[in-house]
């Protein structure tokens, strides 16, 4: 029997965390068809000798809400094997609201330039509600699949209006209420997964309307919440939060409200569990409150994101300042003019030494300036050095004088980095193995200039393989396929993760042996969506060999396909694993072969 597409001799992963094994695998109108260890030929044959053979990678945090409607094609992710993307996250989406609203939630918060919001979603919104959204999204030519929580915040300014959202005072009425609850009631009819709402109090509005203040979500009071939370118990779809870590008990309350005492319980996916420097202990408390919410009867997962999380910021643009003070104050001000003038200022840069030396209250940044290491700089002494150690050079500075005498002598052109969290392998691997823990939180789409975790999942199946061959086995390489894959798309009822018989072929091949330090390199390359902008990327093309969606090749050794951003090859997945809305095989039809 002749099947559109044969892998041969690859170790198959089917997604389950169940043996792996080597088989030829079958695939015909987009679906697995064989699985077999009979010998089997196909229009198309992919020889993946020696090579790993999973299901596409599932990244359930990303923003990519305005890069998806003027680059569908998303090959930063499709690139490193995510065949399976959501968005809409962190309260923030574009269903709703219109171009100038959208760049006023995004362009701060995520670091998404805000001349570039406007534009793209002003070009490209014709929707107004979430059935023609997705209508929209598959009109596009989407590389991988695609998904979506409605984010709160999205509903609120498009009900009551960004000012009046945003404002601690104002309520909203009962007839936006009931537009709210309707809004969400209309999404999730359509398919999206659930509800992304933000209570953190240091992510920040763009524009100058309402500059400053907190995300609209942040606003909303327990009646609203809990009517929103009560639509998503009933249709057992999911809530995604980031809790208000200045008030610890907001994140035990998100936890107790999963558990659903007298009422259905809430899926709930939290954000985000990690090792942090600043509090080395956290990540227990998060693991231990996870695992009682669960052992009572709950659905509470926090995300986790599996790799260092080492940053990069080009002079004070960076969204850790944001939750103290001082740092806020100056990413207030829109120009580097106005910021310099304040920076000069003595009373501020004593406000900004007492926040630093501050050691009480939760945070997420470490505030240590000697871990904290220069890459760029027009004045080449102070390269690999940290503020630190600038400082004691130039005679007992304090770090925080050091750091922004550097940022008004170089602006932008200082480039620097530090890592704050994940740093030690040993506690990646106790959080790995935890079953209150989803792997995720990628932030990809976003903070273009600060990180590049695109292959994170890529670098998680990398420090399992490495553990095992050290002897140090944490974790079987199929239970760490299935953490990134079949685990995800079954919690979120979605038709992708798995590599059946009758599963969709959503396919990437590994070359194990690549798994190497190229997945560590540091990348820059140019968003043509975005005018150019230089952006964080990750390079490895020697590790994935090819990508497929929907049984469609979209990448092979790291170079995108003829098909991608021509032609449609992912779909919108919709909830409780309703079937996609897939395009006909646009493949060529002549026999090849690929030896990889």
């Amino acid at each position: 029997m002749t099947f559109d597409k044969v892998i041969l001799n690859g170790r198959w992963f089917d997604g389950t965390g169940g043996p792996s094994a080597i088989r030829n695998l079958g695939i015909r109108d987009g679906r697995v068809a064989a699985v077999t260890t009979e010998p089997i030929e196909g229009t198309h044959v992919v020889d993946a000798t020696g090579k790993w053979v999973i299901p596409g990678i599932i990244d359930i945090h990303t923003h990519y809400d305005a890069e998806v409607l003027a680059a569908p094609a998303l090959t930063e992710s499709l690139r490193h094997g995510v065949t399976s993307i959501v968005m809409g996250s962190c309260s923030l989406s574009t269903v709703h609201v219109d171009a100038s609203d959208a760049a006023d939630l995004f362009g701060r918060v995520e670091a998404i330039p805000h001349e570039h919001m406007v534009r793209i979603v002003g070009e490209h919104k014709t929707w107004t509600g979430a059935q023609e959204y997705i209508e929209a999204l598959e009109a596009l030519p989407l590389g991988p699949n695609v998904t979506a929580f409605l984010g709160h915040s999205d509903m609120r300014v498009a009900v009551m209006g960004l000012d009046r959202a945003t404002r601690g005072e104002v309520r909203p009425s009962r007839a936006e209420q009931a537009r709210m609850e309707a809004m969400l009631t209309e999404a999730l009819d359509a398919g999206f997964i659930g509800l992304s709402s933000q209570q953190l109090l240091f992510d920040r509005i763009d524009g100058d309307v309402c500059r400053s203040r907190t995300l609209p979500s942040t606003y909303a009071r327990a009646r609203e919440l809990r009517r929103l939370k009560s639509l998503l118990r009933r249709r057992e779809r999911a809530l995604q939060s980031g809790p208000d870590i200045t008030h610890p008990h907001n994140i035990v309350s998100q936890a107790l409200q999963s558990v659903g005492i007298g009422r259905p319980r809430l899926k709930t996916s939290l954000l985000a569990a990690a090792d942090m420097k600043s509090a080395p202990a956290g990540m227990w408390i998060t693991v231990l409150l996870a695992a009682l919410a669960n052992r009572l009867g709950g659905d509470f997962r926090f995300q986790h994101l599996p790799v260092p999380f080492e940053v990069y910021a080009d002079g004070i643009d960076l969204v850790i300042f944001e939750e103290f003070g001082s740092g806020a104050a100056a990413l207030h001000l829109k120009t580097e003019l106005e910021r310099n003038e304040l920076i000069k200022d003595e009373s501020y840069r004593r406000a900004f030494r007492k926040d630093y030396d501050s050691k009480f209250g939760p945070r997420a940044w470490h505030r240590d300036f000697f871990d904290a290491e220069i890459v760029a700089c027009p004045d080449e002494t102070v390269l690999g050095k940290s503020f630190g150690d600038v400082g004691i050079e130039r005679g007992g500075l304090h770090p925080v004088d050091a750091f922004l005498d550097l940022v008004l002598e170089h602006g932008k052109q200082l480039r620097w980095r530090t890592t704050i969290s994940n740093h030690r392998p040993k506690m990646l691997r106790q959080l790995a193995v935890r079953g209150g823990i989803q792997m995720g939180f990628s932030d990809a789409g976003a903070h273009l200039r600060n990180m590049a975790f695109y292959n994170c999942g890529l670098r998680f199946l990398r420090h399992v393989r490495d553990a095992q061959r050290a002897g140090q086995k944490f974790m079987s390489v199929e239970r760490a396929v299935h953490r990134l894959t079949g685990e995800l798309a079954d919690w979120y009822h979605l038709d992708a993760g798995h590599l059946r018989i009758g599963d969709w072929a959503d396919v990437v091949v590994i070359d194990p042996e690549r798994l190497d330090a190229s997945l560590d390199g540091y990348h820059e390359a140019p968003i043509e969506a975005f005018g150019g902008l230089e952006r964080m990327v990750n390079r490895n093309d020697a590790t994935v060999k090819a990508v497929m969606v929907a049984g469609k090749t979209v990448f092979v050794d790291g170079q995108p396909t003829d098909l991608v951003g021509r032609q449609r090859t992912g779909s919108f997945l919709r909830a409780d694993r309703r079937p996609r809305n897939t395009v006909a095989d646009t493949d060529s039809k002549h026999a090849s072969v690929a030896t990889l």
